[in-house]
């Protein structure tokens, strides 16, 4: 392997900027963001998102990373682009919105024309084959499995590394090597298990994985359904149930819904992929979580409360994202039904959100709310705990 090459990553979200700074350690990183106040933030050293991995790296570590809002400049003399850019999932069009990547794509060609491009960003399958076809340029596909919060911590001890290639061109082959050593060379754990696939697998292997953890997810919640309905322990059958080996004990906490930045969306296109082949699961785990924040809405509306206190939209504890938030959707059903709600977060200074007031003094909060909804738990609500509504069993006694 070359001493250093000079990389370039596209988008500072969870995924790029955790590769950013990963790389960093050893390469030359070049990081393409069109938020200047993004840029601003990690050219002073801070991070721009809440990851405690990533703010302790750029406070400690002697990290070769820049950040530039000028394409020209941070394109220019590399020897690779990683495209991490976001790729939501567009309900008009029933699929990922990739116009981000494409947008890459076209200024690698200006002024990187023949480095090889590793998109991150998560894609509907068969994409990259169609990319290369329409750009003509030697596009890899690598698929992440990062958690908010700890995207860096999962690219130093990573589960496993995926480098799927269009083609099968030794062009094609060398840079799905190269791309696995530098991500090799930049994590802690030793002896990761790498695999090498053509990029729809790889693809596929994305889609397939959040939703066997979505699936997961939706089981348990419905097991929490039926036990709350039926006046029966939801902590004793998990329990029970997590016992046996082959099921195990992760991913089992019950929860308002599932969501964030991957399952909502990733679900979803992959029953788009399905097209017209036979499947019934994939659709009932999208449908299950839909059931799922419906059932929690209309269990709280029951209790008839004067009003309702959203604690947080964040989706988990570390984590500074509302997108696709489960405890939104939930207080979107209650304000259908004319349940008056107020939200407390201290990430937002706007006054309202969703047209739903925010109280940002929690004691406040506390007081006016008759029930206070929790999606994780949280030591600051010790003194309300008979306020409060949460399904997470194993952290509230």
């Amino acid at each position: 392997m070359k001493k250093q090459y000079q990389i370039t990553v596209a988008g500072m979200g969870y995924v790029g900027l955790s590769l950013a700074v990963l790389l960093a350690q050893d390469q030359k990183v070049n990081v393409y963001e069109i938020d200047a106040q993004k840029v601003k933030s990690l050219q002073a050293g801070k991070a721009p998102i809440k990851d405690k991995e990533i703010e302790e790296y750029l406070n400690t570590k002697p990290l070769n990373i820049n950040a530039y809002t000028d394409a020209e400049t941070a394109f220019s003399n590399t020897d690779m682009v990683i495209i991490a850019t976001p790729t939501n999932y567009d309900l008009k069009t029933n699929r990922f919105d990739t116009s981000s990547i494409e947008n890459i794509i076209e200024l690698v060609k200006r002024y990187a024309a023949d480095v090889p491009v590793v998109i991150k960003s998560t894609i509907p399958i068969g994409y990259t084959k169609a990319a290369k076809s329409n750009y003509g340029v030697n596009i890899l596909f690598s698929p992440e499995f990062l958690r908010e919060g700890h995207a860096l911590y999962d690219n130093l001890y990573p589960s496993r590394i995926v480098v799927g290639t269009a083609g099968n061109s030794q062009k094609e082959q060398k840079a799905a090597g190269l791309f696995a050593q530098l991500l090799q060379k930049g994590a802690k754990k030793k002896d990761i298990p790498t695999l090498f696939t053509g990029s729809s697998e790889a693809e596929a292997i994305k889609l397939f994985s959040n939703t066997y953890l979505a699936m997961r997810v939706a089981y348990f919640n419905e097991l929490d359904t039926y036990a709350k309905t039926s006046g029966l322990s939801t902590r004793q059958l998990i329990e029970g149930v997590s016992l046996d080996p082959r099921i195990g004990t992760h991913y089992n906490n019950p929860s308002f819904g599932y969501g964030g930045y991957c399952l909502p969306k990733d679900t979803k296109q992959l029953c788009i992929n399905y097209g017209d082949i036979p499947q019934d699961l994939i659709g009932a785990i999208v449908r299950s979580n839909a059931t799922r924040k419906a059932f929690i809405a209309s269990d709280v509306a029951k209790m008839k409360p004067g009003i309702v206190g959203a604690y947080r939209l964040i989706m988990k504890a570390g984590s500074d994202n509302f997108r696709e938030s489960s405890i939104l959707d939930v207080l979107l059903l209650l304000k259908k039904m004319g349940v008056s709600i107020v939200i407390y977060e201290p990430m937002l200074s706007e006054k309202s959100y969703q047209d739903i007031p925010i109280i940002n003094d929690l004691a406040e909060f506390k007081r006016i709310s008759d029930v206070i909804l929790c999606n994780r738990a949280d030591k600051q609500l010790q003194d309300v705990k008979s306020k409060l509504y949460t399904r997470d069993i194993f952290h509230v006694e």
